[in-house]
């Protein structure tokens, strides 16, 4: 499987995150299992005590409400509550944070079929940190090194999977 580099850019006080992974599967399988809200806990690392405490429909539609318990720091959790704002099926789906630790979250999950069955997808996650000044500091010293950790550890995790 071939991963593009992960990029984290800042612009206008908004950093947006891209990362491109292909996997070796085809369209409709990918789509199957990132289109299952429950499969998020699969790919996102131990250390975020990540849970899905509402019981969301077992696939992803256009307004759905997912509520998450995630980890900040070790022993400090917090509710995420994410709305699925858009639905192409098999192309992409978009979801926003609506309550949660950033002051704003919008993930776009793109999925495109290649010429050799294989799948390319592309994350790109636009997000807002709240404090102003703090918040960019915060984002340098710790943040930007965690999305490197969970994004490298989802690479890794689907590489298994598939």
């Amino acid at each position: 499987m071939a991963q593009k580099e992960l990029s984290i850019q800042r612009h206008s006080g908004i950093y947006t995150l891209e990362v491109t992974q292909d996997l070796p599967i085809d369209l409709s399988t990918a789509w199957n299992f990132f289109s299952k809200p429950d499969n998020l806990a699969k790919i996102t690392p131990d250390f975020m005590g990540f849970k899905i405490t509402s019981k969301p429909e077992n696939h992803t539609y256009n307004g759905q409400i997912i509520t998450y318990k995630i980890g900040l720091v070790p022993g400090i959790t917090s509710s995420w509550v994410t709305e699925i704002k858009a639905v192409e099926e098999q192309a992409y789906f978009i979801d926003e944070q609506r309550f949660g630790p950033y002051k704003m979250w919008h993930h776009e999950h793109h999925f495109e079929a290649l010429p050799n069955g294989h799948v390319r997808m592309r994350d790109k996650v636009s997000y807002k940190l709240p404090f102003g000044v703090l918040g960019h500091m915060v984002h340098a010293l710790w943040i930007k090194k965690q999305l490197r950790k969970i994004f490298s550890f989802r690479y890794r995790k689907l590489e298994e999977l598939f």
